[in-house]
């Protein structure tokens, strides 16, 4: 089943049930809010977020009045995530603070960057677990017994992080992605993987190999910002 919708390129990677608030100040982007804003009731307010793989997120400056994507190229990545819009808050410079939520994957089939003053793309849905899976249920414990050990080396308030981690294993694959410091590439990796085991299992192998790497980190002997400084003088 396919969709057109509008597509926001961003910097990131925005994944199902992750919060994602946006400053939107660009013609192009205030034309889409005032779009959704002005949908009928119950219509879904929603537009797809994509990573941007090369480009620049934020157009060049063109000719006055032309404030469309023409004149700034950007190639996006091939899987994004549905953005559903909850909260708007329109500023006195005329543009807006929105508040929105992922909602579902998809994969882009084409990009039309003349429809609108904005992107548009015909988007292709992916599938979603619908039910219990056993093996997810035990790679998901073990997901969060590594996630837990992660954070215990880069936040000192990890436990009120980790005591709120979602069980489900689907949901909980999606918040580890959109949390732990990984690069764009790792993420969209991880966004692309159509079942919650994969994903889980990709998570183990990046938390693992994360962790392997800050405790090398805290086995250096003096401070890192002593290591990247010039050397004393003799």
């Amino acid at each position: 089943m396919s969709a057109r919708l509008p597509v926001f390129p961003l910097g990131t990677v925005l994944f199902p049930g992750l919060v994602l608030p946006l400053h939107i100040f660009e013609e192009r982007y205030k034309a889409l809010v005032r779009h959704l804003v002005g949908l009928p009731e119950g219509a879904p307010r929603e537009f797809g977020v994509v990573a941007i793989q090369a480009g620049w997120e934020v157009a060049p400056a063109g000719p006055p009045g032309r404030s469309g994507p023409a004149g700034g190229e950007v190639t996006l990545h091939e899987v994004g995530c549905t953005a559903e819009l909850r909260q708007v808050t329109e500023l006195a410079d005329g543009g807006f603070d929105i508040v929105t939520v992922g909602r579902r994957r998809f994969r882009v089939a084409d990009v039309d960057d003349s429809a609108e003053p904005y992107l548009t793309a015909e988007v292709e849905w992916l599938p979603e677990p619908d039910g219990p899976d056993e093996v997810s249920d035990l790679l998901a414990a073990r997901v969060i017994s590594v996630f837990r050990q992660y954070l215990g080396l880069i936040r000192p308030d990890q436990q009120e992080i980790t005591e709120q981690l979602p069980e489900d294993p689907t949901v909980l694959s999606h918040l580890v992605a959109a949390t732990a410091a990984l690069t764009v590439a790792d993420r969209q990796r991880l966004l692309a993987v159509d079942d919650t085991a994969g994903r889980l299992r990709a998570e183990l192998r990046l938390l693992n190999r994360e962790t392997a790497l800050l405790r090398q980190v805290r086995a250096v002997p003096v401070p890192l910002s002593e290591l990247a400084g010039p050397p004393a003088p003799n």
